[in-house]
């Protein structure tokens, strides 16, 4: 019976894929920056939103990425520059809390079910690391001999399973310090540090876009 995918080019692909979601980008720094702003649950709904994206990424692999991204280059750059541009705003915003007066030592930071799956979601979806890994990544393991469908299924949840596992971790590290967010003076400091952490995913958004 033929397998859908290799197995010595799919356990290649797990050794490059784990190698990548290790290494820290924008959607490593989101989720860092989100579990010190507002806890592990938000941490956690901010990766469920970033692998929606790729989910998103990966049917459009299916439909032909390649092929569009090449005929429309520019629709992406526009994609990319929007997305880092939000994101940039995020670390405004970050910032800009942090430069207030904090407010009472017992003051809870509300969190949201709608905004950091939406967030996370934007920081994927205008990642252009995600372009380039569908784009120049992704197709060298696939075998135009064998059903396209079965092969990006199996490369998804490679992806996914391993982006979840390395953004959760990171997100989770980022929420350890978050305990300490009823202190004011720590708040405050951590205001900044999402701040910076945000613009710097948005820089790198924007300079590879």
């Amino acid at each position: 019976m033929t397998l859908p995918v290799d197995p010595h080019k799919y356990l290649t692909f797990l050794g490059v894929m784990a190698l990548l979601a290790m290494t820290p980008g924008p959607a490593n720094l989101f989720a860092v920056a989100t579990g010190v702003r507002d806890g592990k649950r938000a941490a956690l709904l901010g990766v469920a939103g970033m692998n929606a994206a790729s989910l998103v990424w990966f049917c459009g692999a299916a439909l032909g990425l390649g092929a569009v991204v090449a005929a429309f280059p520019e629709v992406f750059r526009l994609v990319a520059i929007a997305g880092g541009l939000y994101v940039a705003w995020l670390g405004i915003q970050a910032i800009r809390g942090g430069a207030k007066a904090p407010g009472e030592p017992d003051e809870k930071v509300r969190i949201t079910r709608r905004g950091p799956l939406v967030d996370g979601f934007a920081v994927q979806i205008a990642n252009p690391k995600a372009v380039l890994f569908f784009t120049a990544v992704l197709p060298p393991f696939i075998d135009p001999e064998r059903p396209l469908i079965a092969q990006l299924a199996l490369f998804a949840v490679a992806m996914i399973g391993l982006d979840a596992l390395t953004m959760s971790a990171y997100g989770l590290g980022g929420a350890a310090l978050a305990r300490r967010m009823t202190e004011p003076r720590f708040r405050r400091a951590f205001g900044w540090v999402t701040g910076v952490l945000l613009l710097t995913a948005a820089a790198l958004i924007l300079l590879r876009g």
